[in-house]
């Protein structure tokens, strides 16, 4: 595409996205591709951990466009699998960008796709330094790319990209490339890391992606001191944990030629890994050691250290690292700062194929795209120099709007996040969600929490529900006694929910009053559903998302941060919320426990961030 055509697009992209009802089509023509991209298959020697003193065996692909040499160089792009995956995964982004006159280093990260040394998880000092010598190869240092896993026959670093003079510190470096970074998941993580140990690092599009381990895989949703003193341990995601490291083990054992000595110990894993799964397993919550390993390999322990504008992808559909991760990055970010837009998706790990006119991972389209159009826009912005627009500070997906092709019409956007105002529900009398405080009756409501972290729940679990659809349509039931729940009066008008609900409730549970003094294996674990009743009664657990509360103390009010969605709930449709005592896909407290909500008060409330429609 050319300059004048990007820019016209995205100016129709974003006035659409203000107006609900906007129509668009794509841009008036597409670019011809650039032909004559070569690629080429390397492996990379790459130091890691403290003191670098371990070697690593990398492997990638090199695509480079036609017509880039060292008189007329170009900007690259740096990009790398998610877990499980391999370079080969990035291969059709890294034709895309090729195209558009980048060279690309895809590559598998460690532990993957035939790359060797164990999973570390992203942490800087093991993925960030391998990407960062990546980086280096690319701004034309030897010594790092071979042709061969041995590496005995050296290939020279890259001369056709461009240099910069200096790096984001103000410091001039030989081998400093004019880079940016892009990926998914575990690779959108590791662009984090790699720009907080490299400030060479120009810009970085992350999709789908976490701001702190420890709350992805253990996420405690309930409000609580910030200090380490008062610091509550979460609830154990045992489904996706139990994938994850199910599949690490197995890619492990897949590549175990080329790098054996990884499957000593914890296979595939670093030693850490297994000791924090088998106690995380059996007890539901990780213990402090587990806690610090898993934010040392999380942005929000180093995000001080990243300073490059940044685009963040996040999906709708994600029970692994759902928006609230985002939020958290994001929110951090423009703290500090630092460049950053934000686009909610309709796509993540539990639905992962995208909206016709989102993004085609294996063939990506500017012209027909939305995401795509975006994420070229901003490379051509920050990596070209181009006075392109890159777009509102804020978008996000809607699934009730109609399109065809082209998402874009689908997305609203706002100059940032949050957008739109709260509203109020209040517990009360007879299971209802007064619509005013002063509507508000007394009346309680029981459950009983199992023991032994077992759930209450039939629904299909997170980890594989979206992949197999005879599961994804199966209703989530809770068992008789183990739940209580509060509906709303049919609407009257349509209710755009944008952003993450709140929950404050007050509980009685007298024996967890007394267990609870024995740490996180004695306090009351609840988990919190919003669901969307249609006219007909049928109940949906939005996107699956549900938030995991252990609460400190069960004498003290609770508020519960539900994670983020975008929603409209439809004429004649409730909201209903429910505080349940298990959860199929979380590992749940550990003693039985009677609680009680009484309502009666305008203190007990579910608010909801509303956008007018």
């Amino acid at each position: 595409m050319t300059r004048q055509l990007r820019s016209l697009a995205l100016a129709l992209l974003t006035l659409a996205a203000v107006c609900s009802n906007g129509i668009l089509s794509g841009p008036a023509g597409a670019a011809t591709p650039t032909v004559g991209t070569t690629s080429q298959i390397l492996h990379f020697a790459v130091h890691i951990g403290p003191g670098q003193t371990e070697t690593c065996d990398v492997l990638g692909d090199v695509f480079t466009p036609a017509g880039a040499s060292a008189a007329h160089r170009v900007p690259s792009l740096l990009t790398t699998n998610g877990f499980g995956g391999s370079y080969s995964d990035q291969i059709g982004l890294a034709k895309e960008f090729a195209s558009e006159g980048y060279v690309v280093l895809t590559y598998s990260g460690l532990g993957f796709g035939n790359s060797g040394c164990p999973i570390t998880l992203d942490d800087p000092l093991y993925d960030g330094e391998a990407a960062s010598q990546l980086v280096s190869f690319l701004g034309g240092e030897n010594g790092i790319a071979f042709a061969d896993a041995a590496h005995k026959t050296a290939i020279g670093g890259l001369n056709d990209v461009i240099h910069d003079a200096v790096d984001h510190l103000g410091h001039a470096d030989q081998f400093d490339p004019r880079v940016g970074m892009i990926g998914g998941s575990y690779g959108g993580e590791i662009q984090f890391a790699a720009a907080s140990v490299d400030p060479r690092i120009d810009t970085i599009v992350p999709f789908i992606t976490w701001n702190n381990l420890a709350y992805s895989l253990a996420p405690n949703d309930a409000s609580a001191s910030p200090s380490e003193a008062d610091y509550t341990p979460g609830v154990v995601k045992s489904s996706w944990a139990l994938l994850f490291s199910a599949d690490g083990v197995l890619d492990g054992l897949a590549s175990a030629k080329v790098d054996p000595a990884r499957l000593v110990g914890c296979p595939n894993f670093a030693t850490w890994v297994c000791p924090s799964l088998l106690f995380g397993g059996a007890l539901g919550y990780p213990y402090p050691a587990m806690v610090a390993n898993l934010e040392h390999a999380s942005v929000t322990t180093y995000t001080s250290s990243v300073h490059i504008p940044t685009l963040l992808l996040q999906g709708e559909n994600d029970t692994l690292f759902n928006l609230n991760e985002a939020i958290a990055n994001y929110q951090a970010l423009q703290t500090q700062g630092t460049p950053v837009d934000m686009i909610w998706q309709s796509w993540g790990h539990s639905d992962s194929t995208p909206a016709p006119g989102e993004i085609d991972l294996g063939n990506p389209d500017p012209t027909t795209q939305y995401e795509t159009l975006r994420i070229v826009l901003w490379f051509d912005h920050y990596l070209k120099g181009l006075s392109v627009p890159t777009g509102p500070g804020f978008a996000y997906f809607r699934d009730w709007i109609s399109y065809k092709g082209n998402a874009s019409p689908a997305y609203a956007s706002a100059p940032s996040f949050p957008t739109g105002t709260e509203r109020s529900f209040y517990l009360s009398g007879g299971g209802q969600l007064a619509a005013a405080a002063d509507q508000v009756t007394h009346s309680t409501q029981a459950l009983v929490t199992p023991g032994a972290g077992l759930p209450t729940s039939v629904a299909p679990p997170d980890a594989i529900g979206g992949a197999v659809p005879t599961l994804a349509g199966l209703p989530e039931t809770n068992l008789p006694g183990t739940a209580a729940t509060w509906e709303s009066a049919p609407l009257l008008a349509p209710l755009e929910v944008v952003g993450p609900p709140r929950l404050t409730i007050t509980v009685q549970a007298p024996s967890a009053a007394v267990s609870q003094l024995s740490g996180p294996a004695g306090q009351l674990t609840v988990f919190a559903k919003l669901y969307d009743v249609a006219p007909n009664g049928t109940a949906t657990l939005i996107h699956g998302l549900v938030a995991p509360a252990r609460i400190p103390n069960v004498n003290q009010p609770v508020t519960i941060t539900l994670p983020a969605i975008v929603h409209q709930f439809g004429v004649g449709h409730r909201l209903e919320i429910e505080v349940a005592g298990g959860d199929i896909n979380y590992r749940g407290g550990n003693l039985p426990t009677p609680v009680i909500i009484t309502t009666g008060s305008s203190s007990q409330v579910l608010t909801v961030p509303v956008v007018a429609p």
